[in-house]
């Protein structure tokens, strides 16, 4: 059928069409309900291929933003990268002048003598002075003393202020203060405390330390 031939079309013919049995219908009819399911075909052929492209699209923007931030973090890191290693350099030279501050196994003898001294050299009076045993910790053991003097206000805190002062750490812990016996002007007080002082573990220690932790299992069920 050619193109002419659609002109001469007689569309009163379509009015009685059979559409249970399209083969009985004239050839103008059929031709034109072939180009109608053609074009229908095309169209939603057309339609998935368009909308599998812009699923694409929407993930490929979608990409292209998560990349973008990425990107600008791992900028940012880069650029600190210098301050953070200037930082952790800094952390490394404190964590050393610590560790020089905290005394080996020999030297806990000599820095008992110190702390029992500094208590003399401020006129206080020791009733009690008792090292007791080490608290071995992650690196470190901590060894508790307990004090108690006798002197006034003012040289109590000057006994404390020393004790900061000495070239080792020394900590002070649960400090109390009370009256003499039947000391009515209140000239002498008491003075209770523990001291804790520091020392790190030699490697030795630390690996037999490590060796001594306790491992922890998963509790069993129903327990």
């Amino acid at each position: 059928m050619k193109l002419a031939d659609l002109k001469n079309i007689d569309f009163s013919e379509f009015r009685n069409l059979d559409f249970r049995n399209p083969g009985s219908w004239p050839t103008p009819a059929r031709v034109i309900a072939y180009i109608v399911i053609f074009a229908f075909v095309v169209l939603i052929g057309y339609y998935f291929w368009l909308s599998d492209d812009k699923q694409q699209l929407t993930q490929a923007q979608q990409q292209e933003v998560t990349l973008k931030t990425e990107f600008e973090q791992k900028a940012a890191e880069a650029s600190h990268l210098e301050i953070y290693k200037a930082q952790i350099a800094q952390m490394k030279r404190s964590f050393g002048t610590m560790l020089r501050q905290l005394p080996g196994k020999t030297e806990i003898p000599s820095l008992l003598q110190d702390i029992s001294q500094t208590a003399q050299i401020d006129g206080l009076k020791q009733d009690l002075f008792k090292p007791e045993n080490e608290i071995i910790k992650d690196f470190y053991a901590e060894k508790p003393i307990q004090i108690q003097v006798e002197g006034t206000y003012h040289q109590f805190g000057k006994f404390v202020s020393d004790l900061a002062a000495l070239p080792r750490i020394v900590t002070v812990h649960d400090v109390t203060i009370k009256p003499m016996g039947n000391n009515s002007n209140g000239a002498n007080l008491i003075m209770s405390l523990t001291a804790k002082t520091y020392r790190y573990l030699e490697q030795n220690e630390e690996q037999e330390h490590g060796r001594k932790k306790p491992v922890k299992r998963n509790a069993r069920p129903g327990k």
